[in-house]
């Protein structure tokens, strides 16, 4: 039923009809700022994505139609209740401009960041800091969005007031995360300000985990390992573990090569022909100095390195540019010195296990075998 404040039937109608234009033209106008938009994003920059417009385009769509709603809501409602009609009103335009401008800002943040972080990698440089600030800094926006918009609820506002304060964000942040949370966090300023690794440095952390790393989070670090697979490990974790570098000063490594041979095979033939198949191996890394080789040290040095229970352990060190051609020359080694041991006669034992048994209980032993 349309309030006596109404006069007649036609003021509601002539009000519905200008509350319904003006929303008809906030709506057009969206539309064609939002077409002009895309226009100009596409043309300065053709292959990014102008996903944020089309997000900011939805929000101010709707939030146009909910105030239309809310403006037509007068309609029906006696006089007295205008004021509180009218503070939601204003909540909503608040609380909706407050989502939109956060959006723009992070937007603004990421798309920054992105383009320094392509100049970074084209120079060849390091983007890992900037990776890691990049989330902070959008985590930084979208929180202090959300305080703003706090602040439009009497009875959140205490909070948001706290929080704003300077020793405020803190005491808010410890509250609403969990201790996991803050370990992870200050876990990545860690490793971002100690740098232990890098973006596109070769990790190992375990024997089974190893990997490039791709991305360095608030939360947590990702590794793209030999599998092509995407492991996600927390931040914490990977400062309570050992990790090795492959990258992190030179990339060059030295790989051994240990092969078990019997106390009967030869040697001298062995370590030749370790060191043969290593010295023609096209992954092969000159590793020594000009010192060196003026002294006549050999490329690959091959020594016996233990005696075993049941084998000679022999170790050639052969030197590989990086950490996927070690790997490489490695397994390609280990396959081309069984084929050379073979055919020269060289023998990789067995484990040989020898039982002893006291006269008594062998005698004890052959008493208990059952006889036909």
């Amino acid at each position: 039923m349309i309030t006596k404040f109404w006069n007649t039937y036609s003021d509601a109608i002539i009000y519905a009809m200008i509350v319904i234009g003006i929303v008809f033209l906030l709506l057009i106008s969206t539309k064609f700022l939002y077409r002009w938009l895309i226009k100009k994003a596409l043309k300065k920059y053709p292959n990014e994505k102008p996903t944020t417009i089309k997000l900011v385009k939805r929000i101010l769509n709707t939030l146009w139609i909910i105030l239309g709603l809310a403006a037509l809501s007068f309609i029906f409602i006696s006089k007295d209740k205008y004021a509180v009609a009218t503070r939601n009103i204003e909540l909503i335009i608040y609380v909706g401009f407050v989502l939109v401008f956060t959006i723009i800002g992070a937007s603004i943040v990421e798309t920054i960041f992105s383009r320094i972080i392509k100049r970074t990698i084209a120079s060849e440089g390091d983007p890992t800091s900037y990776k890691f600030l990049r989330y902070l800094s959008v985590f930084g926006i979208y929180f202090f969005g959300a305080i703003l918009a706090t602040l439009a609820f009497p009875a959140l506002r205490g909070v948001a007031q706290t929080a704003l304060g300077g020793a405020g964000i803190l005491a808010v942040v410890i509250g609403i995360a969990s201790q996991e949370a803050l370990a992870n966090i200050i876990g990545g300023i860690f490793i971002i300000s100690f740098k232990p690794f890098r973006v596109g440095n070769v990790i190992k952390i375990t024997d089974t985990l190893v990997g490039t790393v791709t991305d360095i989070t608030l939360r947590h670090t990702v590794i793209r390992n030999y599998q092509n697979k995407m492991i996600v490990i927390p931040n914490a974790i990977i400062n309570k573990e050992k990790v090795t570098n492959y990258d992190l000063e030179e990339k060059k490594i030295c790989q051994w090569i240990e092969v078990g041979i019997s106390y009967n095979s030869d040697i001298d033939l062995a370590k030749r022909i370790m060191k043969e198949e290593c010295e023609n191996h096209p992954n092969i890394f000159d590793n020594r100095s000009p010192q060196e080789l003026k002294n006549g040290v050999p490329l690959v040095v091959v020594r016996v390195t233990n005696l075993g229970d049941s084998s000679v352990t022999i170790r050639a060190w052969a030197w590989a540019w990086d950490f996927a051609s070690a790997f490489v020359m490695k397994c390609e080694l280990y396959e081309s010195i069984k084929k050379r041991f073979d055919a020269e006669g060289v023998e990789i034992p067995f484990p040989h296990r020898t039982l002893v048994f006291k006269r008594d209980q062998l005698n004890q032993f052959t008493n208990s075998q059952p006889t036909e």
